[in-house]
């Protein structure tokens, strides 16, 4: 079934990416094609490099919000790494792009992840991290 899952989230995640050129915070896409590829892009980003962009914040991460008491702090080094992935995608795209570079990355990635979370979750299409982690453990187990 999680494989179902994803398959259905891409088309609506390529959907929110086209809702969030359509506002006005500087992110283009050209097409529903280049929306469909940056929503895989930024999806397999986000699985190849969470882990060692939580390693390299981690540090920062322990000292300023005293290791994960200040749950504020632990928001913001999320939100940032959301940030890093759009970013990527758009450099890594041609037809994705990110007209006011950084100030659109942080705008497009915060619409992003929240139209995102609220429209897979009024479907029932939302997966979060525990359920991920232990599909991919029965992946790897056999």
């Amino acid at each position: 079934m999680g494989s179902l899952v994803w398959l259905l989230q891409w088309p609506i995640r390529a959907l929110v990416l086209l809702i969030v050129a359509w506002l006005p915070l500087g992110v283009e896409i050209e097409s529903f094609p280049i929306a469909l590829l940056a929503a895989v892009v930024i999806g397999l980003l986000g699985t190849l490099l969470i882990w060692p962009l939580k390693l390299l914040l981690g540090p920062f991460w322990a000292v300023t919000s005293l290791g994960g008491v200040i749950s504020p702090v632990s928001l913001l080094f999320n939100w940032l790494i959301t940030v890093i992935l759009f970013g990527l995608a758009a450099w890594l795209i041609q037809g994705f792009r990110l007209r006011q570079g950084l100030l659109s990355a942080v705008l497009g990635a915060v619409v992003y992840a929240v139209l995102s979370a609220v429209i897979l979750r009024m479907l029932g299409l939302d997966v979060d991290f525990t359920r991920v982690s232990a599909l991919m453990s029965q992946v790897a187990a056999g």
